[in-house]
């Protein structure tokens, strides 16, 4: 599945658009940065969203609130939507981690050089066409 990788493609894990909303400092950080580049796509997953809105739902936020930050998204992030093939395709990476799996899969399908997450032991023993960065270390981005 291995294709060539955009460094201008930036994937961003769920981990730290949640983190970023529940006020990680470093998660802002690294948004508000990546935000401001020039040139660069920034990629999340119709996978993300669904895992966002679960998880303010769980926390008790209301839904207006919740909606006004998927909306935000809208304007931000290119919203990858993920199928069957998409599914099977991650099947196929060796990853105990399903869910990171997918993620990577559809890291690959829009061709991201970069994933950002917070939960990089997954990604960066398993993925290694990709430069797997935490949020503070975003800044190796230019």
């Amino acid at each position: 599945m291995t294709n060539q990788s955009n460094e201008n493609h930036v994937f961003i894990d769920t981990n730290v658009i949640v983190g970023a909303f529940a006020g990680n400092r470093d998660d802002n950080r690294c948004l508000a940065y990546l935000g401001g580049l020039n040139g660069k796509k920034l990629y999340i997953s119709s996978l993300s969203v669904a895992q966002f809105a679960s998880v303010l739902q769980n926390h008790k936020y209301q839904a207006e609130k919740i909606r006004k930050a998927i909306e935000s998204f809208l304007s931000k992030y290119e919203i990858i939507s993920f199928d069957e093939k998409d599914i099977k395709n991650s099947m196929q990476v060796k990853c105990n981690d399903i869910e990171d799996a997918i993620q990577y899969t559809l890291s690959e399908k829009t061709k991201c050089l970069f994933i950002v997450t917070n939960n990089i032991k997954h990604y960066r023993g398993n993925f290694l066409n990709k430069k797997v960065l935490l949020p503070k270390e975003a800044r190796n981005i230019y």
